[in-house]
């Protein structure tokens, strides 16, 4: 059953009382059983040692029975793309979907995203007035999705972010408006972002695999474009992630004050030396290096340019994780979704899990780090009084088998069902 929040939500506070057969409240530390999650509006009030009966917190409180099943914290992913799904019709869609089709497509992924557990994701580049839109609706309660982190792209001229794989006519009305060739241009492009409405900015330091472009994944931003846009996005109160895959990029990004890499694809010492430095955290997106390496190995509608960077990044994306992750390296979540299948999050945790991470471990990148990373760990990311109630619930325990995750049952966000 899926519930609206326009049904289940009221005027009146409700109280609603869960009986969790296994409570995981701190990702990291071992669950506890049989425990009662009281909530009130949007916010977790108590919990309780065993199942304690609705009547005691009035006579209006509702019971949830998740007594046959393992409760924890909602899902985050860092990395997503809430307005498309790669595959062989983008091009196409991109000459015949308004703007306004792309938020409409949005609203059925970010459900999507939602139903399978992903209470909070950073969507790192969609058109931007149509994702602030949806960010905003989602919020308001009038669509079903996840809380959204929404950035703002940042990129040179003819870079990862600016249109590519087109005629030039097309080129120069697809082209971002906040392109920034020099240090101060990206001051000015920076602040340009957040003006109209970015919560966190994204830059491209290093060229990008699905860039329709033969430039390569090395280093495209210097290092002096990188840190006057960390500066001024720092000086404003807002986080900057930077899509890096070639090393020099990657610390780079590291040295100018970036608060996430994404992808990080070919990390070295000095990379590992820099992360424990600078504490950024890196964000894998290995689900979206196992997309493209099957797409290009199995169909045809990649350009040349971008099949050959697919099979030799996408191909090394998991050792690299493997080997930032054994060095000690802060970890998030995050997947990449709108290069693979948006519902479809939680297969970046098996693939974790593949390259060594243990379960525990992983269920901590996709809550407790998350929440760190967005600056929110007073509200999200374990479930204690005083947080937010964004609770998922399974019936195999993902410590045991954490493709368990790829199977959510329950869904609640701040207090609101959406899926039982």
């Amino acid at each position: 059953m899926v519930m609206s929040p326009l049904v289940s939500g009221s005027a009146i506070a409700e109280t609603k009382v869960i009986h969790a057969g296994e409570l995981l409240t701190i990702p990291g530390k071992s669950p506890l059983k049989q425990r009662t999650v009281v909530i009130e509006n949007d916010e977790i009030v108590a919990i309780e040692k065993g199942y304690v009966k609705t009547d005691k917190y009035g006579a209006d409180a509702k019971l949830i029975d998740l007594s046959d099943s393992f409760v924890m914290p909602g899902l985050m992913d860092m990395h997503v793309h809430l307005q498309m799904e790669f595959g062989p019709h983008n091009t196409e869609e991109t000459v015949k979907l308004s703007d306004a089709d792309y938020a409409m497509q949005s609203v059925s992924y970010a459900k999507a995203t939602l139903h399978a557990g992903f209470t909070t994701v950073r969507d790192l580049l969609s058109k931007p007035e149509q994702m602030y839109a949806l960010r905003d609706g989602v919020e308001k309660g009038w669509i079903e999705g996840p809380r959204i982190i929404a950035a703002a792209g940042i990129s040179i001229t003819g870079g990862h972010l600016d249109a590519d794989g087109m005629a030039p006519d097309l080129l120069a009305m697809k082209s971002p408006d906040t392109l920034c060739d020099g240090p101060y241009e990206c001051r000015k492009a920076t602040r340009h972002a957040i003006k109209y409405g970015a919560d966190m900015i994204k830059v491209a330091s290093t060229g990008g695999v699905l860039s329709d472009t033969d430039t390569g994944t090395g280093q495209q931003m210097t290092d002096l474009e990188l840190k006057e846009i960390v500066e001024t996005a720092h000086g404003l109160g807002r986080k900057v992630a930077s899509h890096a895959h070639a090393t020099a990029g990657i610390n780079a990004a590291l040295r100018a004050g970036v608060d996430s890499v994404e992808h990080g694809s070919y990390a070295d010492k000095e990379t590992i030396k820099l992360f424990k430095q600078t504490g950024a955290y890196l964000v894998p997106t290995l689900l979206a290096g196992a997309t493209v390496v099957e797409m290009a190995e199995t169909s045809d509608f990649m350009s040349p340019a971008i099949k050959a960077k697919a099979i030799r990044v996408g191909a090394d994306m998991l050792e690299n994780f493997s080997k930032s992750y054994k060095a000690g390296v802060k970890i998030a979540f995050g997947t990449d979704s709108g290069v693979s299948t948006h519902g479809l999050n939680a297969h970046e945790a098996v693939l974790m899990n593949q390259a060594g991470m243990p379960a525990a471990e992983i269920l901590k990148t996709a809550t407790v780090n998350g929440a760190d990373l967005i600056g929110m760990s007073d509200k999200l990311g374990t479930l204690e009084p005083g947080k937010y109630a964004d609770i998922i619930a399974l019936k195999v325990s993902p410590l045991e088998d954490i493709s368990a995750l790829l199977d959510v049952s329950f869904v609640m966000k701040s207090g609101t069902v959406y899926k039982q």
